[in-house]
């Protein structure tokens, strides 16, 4: 096997180690703000602590200490619409999925087959959720679904529906149909082989479907603004109302800005190792 060339290696390491610079600076960046006086964060850009500017606990200080009880509401605002519609969209989407991958439908009207269907359900992704705003506030007027829980995990699962069928479909398709039938020649019923059959084969489709249902719904902003006033108002919308009389409070949105990171983070660390196999194997049909 033919070595890399010296300067190769070295700039395919500087390539990578600057692409790490740009990612992690707006976190390094966060970090040093939420630590700064207000006179720092306002003057010349100071990026090294205690070289630059003395750091400072007291933003931090008022958040957990003053805001506790505002800050776990919004927290766990956002914790039951993203956790909800997560396991909302992974479960309709597996089901969904597992059905266009074994059985054939037909609608004889439009000549639509299971590809036509699968191409309509993720055709919803192609339309701006912003289309739907109006229809959503008549639709949760009536049926007194503002500013709920249950509002908000109804429509976070109807956007990630889409992307979970699409992708354990494809998923589905690369499990063998072998393995099923040997379940159901053994007397098991074809839910009984759903379960303990093809769900455990296809955890690392279903690790990712629930990483990106998460995200989405985390950080999602217009429909949380738009269909919450109070009691059920999210981390994004909490975070974006920082803007006192006294102007933007950067370092009070960049301790808050890191609260709400926390999650996702702990999340794709935990399902990291099934993210590109779930990814790569989706995306592929047997």
């Amino acid at each position: 096997m033919r070595r890399r060339p010296l300067w190769k290696s070295i700039l395919i390491y500087a390539v990578v180690l600057f692409w790490c610079f740009i990612v992690l600076f707006p976190f390094y960046w966060l970090g040093t703000t939420s630590f700064k006086k207000p006179l720092d964060a306002t003057r010349l850009p100071k990026y090294i602590p205690y070289y630059d500017f003395e750091p400072t606990t007291e933003h931090w200080e008022y958040l957990l200490e003053v805001r506790g009880d505002t800050l776990w509401r919004h927290f766990r605002n956002s914790l039951i619409a993203a956790g909800g519609s997560t396991a909302a969209a992974v479960l309709l989407g597996a089901m969904a999925g597992y059905g266009l991958s074994r059985f054939r439908y037909h609608w004889r009207g439009l000549n639509w087959r299971n590809d036509n269907i699968a191409f309509w359900i993720i055709s919803q992704r192609f339309l701006p959720p912003a289309l739907f705003i109006v229809p959503f506030l008549i639709l949760y007027a009536n049926l007194d679904l503002i500013d709920s829980h249950i509002g908000l995990i109804i429509a976070y699962t109807m956007f990630n529906i889409p992307f979970a069928v699409w992708i354990m479909r494809d998923f589905f398709d690369s499990i063998p149909v072998d393995l099923e039938d040997s379940a159901r020649v053994d007397g098991a019923t074809r839910w009984k082989a759903f379960v303990r059959i093809v769900l455990p084969l296809s955890a690392p489709g279903l690790a990712s479907v629930a990483i990106f249902s998460f995200v989405f719904a985390w950080n999602e902003y217009l429909y949380a603004l738009m269909l919450t006033n109070f009691d059920a108002i999210t981390m994004p919308v909490f975070i974006a109302g920082q803007n006192t009389q006294r102007g933007v409070e950067w370092w009070y949105i960049s301790a808050l800005a890191l609260t709400a990171i926390v999650p996702v983070v702990l999340i794709g660390l935990m399902l990291e190792r099934f993210l590109t196999r779930g990814l790569v194997a989706g995306a592929l049909k047997g």
